[in-house]
């Protein structure tokens, strides 16, 4: 059950899905696929919040050594566009 922000630095609590933004995050690509002869990982499905103010900042995300952890959104570099002179 949700009840606070998924970032660590963040305390404010979940009271609404229109204040923030929800992750799901399927689990089992936590641990990888299964080798040959072992079982096929159950689907678990967890989700996390951000509060409105951290989702602009941050995103989840699954890393296969840390596990589900937040991290600073990366703006895209801006590509300057040309446009072909008039002739």
């Amino acid at each position: 059950m949700l009840s606070k922000c998924a970032n660590p630095a963040c305390s404010k609590p979940f009271r609404y899905l229109r204040d923030g933004k929800l992750f799901e995050i399927d689990s089992r690509t936590i641990s990888g696929s299964p080798t040959v002869g072992e079982r096929k990982p159950v689907r678990a499905v967890e989700f996390f919040w951000l509060c409105s103010e951290c989702c602009s900042e941050f995103t989840v995300v699954n890393d296969r050594e840390k596990g589900v952890i937040t991290v600073p959104i990366v703006p895209l570099p801006r590509v300057a566009v040309r446009r072909a002179a008039a002739s």
